[in-house]
């Protein structure tokens, strides 16, 4: 969906060389949302989704919602891996001219990925089984971020939002989403939901997903933080089950990388 600094304040800024203050999060609820304001970045990457309203648009049924819903959930049986090309725009209160990077995004069910921003990548984010690293490669540090079960209780709600661009089963997504609205705009379903999670709530606003119409595909999403801040990706050139190389979701650190754990033990 990307350290991930996104939507608040610093956050937006992408890493640079010049200097980079990894912030740790602590156990206490108190401190997590603290700390949220200034690391959100890298695992919001993988989240926002987004599609721009066009000249015309309209508001569906209920009936045509969930008929949307549907296929989309109908759609995601067939697929094994994912890869596109992304276009990230951050727009932040503070500044007057969005941020805009390019990247790659690769996924493979079912929770793997890699992304990566930059040419050559300033920041690549990665996740394999129960963990998820936020690197930069110019810096030589590395964040690393218990996922899955081994997650603190609440911050495991956020991480989950993660998969929202591939919903497993409507169960799963209804159980993490509350449906805003469904708009049809130039051949693109733009669908705005809401996390259920209340900690979820206290860092973003909205979640936003782009589905083409045709075959239900994602094309963009977009986070709306509640300061009013976002994250958008746009994904151009996207592959349905290319063959990804086996080490693709793996890293090993080479010699002189300094890996720290923000959220702690």
């Amino acid at each position: 969906m990307v350290s991930f600094r996104a939507g608040m304040a610093d956050a937006g800024k992408a890493p640079s060389t010049k200097h980079q203050h990894p912030v740790k999060l602590q156990a206490s609820t108190s401190k997590i949302i603290r700390v949220r304001r200034q690391r959100l970045g890298a695992w919001c990457l993988v989240l926002l989704w987004s599609l721009d309203v066009g000249a015309w648009s309209f508001v569906t049924r209920a009936a045509d919602t969930n008929a949307v819903l549907n296929g989309w959930f109908a759609s995601q049986t067939n697929l094994q891996t994912w890869s596109a090309d992304v276009t990230q725009t951050r727009s932040l209160k503070t500044l007057t001219q969005p941020l805009v990077a390019t990247g790659h995004i690769s996924f493979a069910v079912p929770n793997k990925f890699r992304w990566e921003l930059g040419r050559p990548a300033k920041t690549i984010a990665l996740r394999q089984a129960d963990e998820m690293f936020v690197i930069y490669p110019l810096l030589k540090r590395a964040e690393r971020y218990p996922m899955g079960d081994k997650a603190p209780g609440e911050w495991r709600d956020m991480l989950s939002l993660l998969d929202a661009g591939f919903p497993r089963n409507r169960a799963e997504f209804d159980a993490r989403f509350r449906i805003l609205s469904l708009i049809e705009t130039n051949g693109s379903w733009r669908l705005a939901m809401q996390p259920t999670s209340a900690f979820a709530r206290k860092m973003m606003k909205e979640i936003r997903i782009g589905l083409a119409t045709n075959d239900f595909s994602l094309t963009s999403n977009e986070m709306i933080f509640v300061d009013g801040s976002s994250m958008r990706n746009d994904y151009t050139n996207a592959v349905l089950n290319p063959p990804l190389e086996a080490g693709l979701f793996s890293w090993k650190p080479e010699p002189g990388f300094k890996i720290t754990e923000p959220m702690g033990k």
